[in-house]
């Protein structure tokens, strides 16, 4: 929406005595047989309602402009970006979720951080619908403006062009002194006049910038309500998708990398388990080297058992002898 003064509206304030229609011919006319150059109080309140319209309305395009609220739209869209950004470092903070045990607190986690974002872009989207639509009024307000601007401008003209018909067709010879005083300060009241309407004639491009300006930020409230707002709840929603799908893949690659563990550990177990079995199935009951062991330790012990059989048997004889003996001596003694 583009509210900029074109040339059109321009020429329409600025238009010449000869663009008046009939009826403000007829209204120049009727200003111009009111004028008494003998009353100071005419004199000075000629024009003057035109003047006081124009400083009313000028105050109240000056309050408007004043107590506009629309600083901290900007301010609003910042904390959002802040937010944004807040939410998007912390669901892809690496080693954030290190303090969780479990993949379901990890995502009640990054869900509690959306929903606080949501929150604000949803206190936004009011903030800027309320903005929105102030700026709306404000637009149709200063056409309003305007309209009544360009009334007082065309007021004033007529007054204008009034005074200086009868100024023309004064005749300042035929004037007393007084009368001549009183038609110098006639001369600086339609100056003035010429200054209101200047101010008038400034005025209206400044209302149409004005309305510009907010028609401006309307459209990029538009802008931000219909696209951005839209294009971040997306992202949002996407960037936790996005999360569930890389938890979900940690997940299985959790479990494929037990499974693997598993299986490599159950193959080893089973490898050696097998093959100790084999072993142990292709033994004999009894193996050769303990029966070899067995035949030495039984032929060790059956050569030692003779020894100590013979060498008692060698001690026998021995003692026999030696008894033999005693017994001889005793014989001996005896007889």
């Amino acid at each position: 929406m583009e509210n900029e003064l074109t040339p059109a509206e321009n020429n329409e304030l600025v238009a010449d005595r000869a663009a008046l229609s009939p009826e403000e011919q007829e209204r120049v006319a009727l200003y111009k047989s009111r004028i008494d150059l003998n009353d100071n109080s005419y004199i000075i309140q000629y024009g003057a309602e035109s003047q006081n319209k124009l400083v009313s309305f000028s105050e109240t395009v000056l309050n408007q402009i004043r107590n506009k609220d629309i600083g901290n739209v900007g301010e609003v869209l910042s904390g959002l970006v802040t937010d944004l950004k807040t939410f998007d470092k912390n669901i892809h903070k690496s080693g954030l979720f290190s303090i969780f045990r479990s993949l379901k607190k990890k995502i009640l986690h990054i869900k509690a951080e959306y929903s606080k974002v949501e929150k604000n872009v949803v206190q936004v989207e009011r903030q800027l619908e309320k903005h929105y639509q102030t700026l709306l009024k404000d637009i149709h307000l200063f056409d309003k403006l305007y309209e009544q601007n360009e009334q007082c401008f065309r007021n004033l003209s007529l007054y204008i062009y009034a005074g200086e018909d009868k100024i023309a067709e004064t005749d300042p010879e035929s004037l007393t002194a007084v009368q001549k005083q009183q038609l110098h300060r006639f001369e600086k009241k339609i100056h003035d006049l010429k200054l209101t309407r200047m101010i008038s004639l400034q005025l209206a491009p400044q209302i149409r910038l004005v309305q510009n300006n907010s028609s401006v930020l309307m459209e990029r409230i538009q802008s931000s309500l219909v696209n951005t707002l839209p294009l971040w709840r997306n992202q949002m929603v996407l960037a936790l998708g996005l999360v569930h799908s890389q938890q979900a893949l940690e997940a299985q690659r959790a479990v494929t990398d037990a499974t693997n563990k598993m299986l490599n550990r159950n193959s080893e177990m089973l490898r050696t388990t097998s093959v100790r079995i084999a072993e142990e199935n292709e033994r004999s009951i009894v193996d050769i080297e303990t029966l070899s062991k067995v035949n030495h330790d039984l032929f060790a012990t059956i050569d030692d058992m003779m020894a100590v059989q013979e060498e008692g048997r060698r001690k026998r004889l021995l003692a026999e002898k030696e008894l033999l003996n005693v017994e001889n001596e005793w014989k001996k003694k005896m007889s």
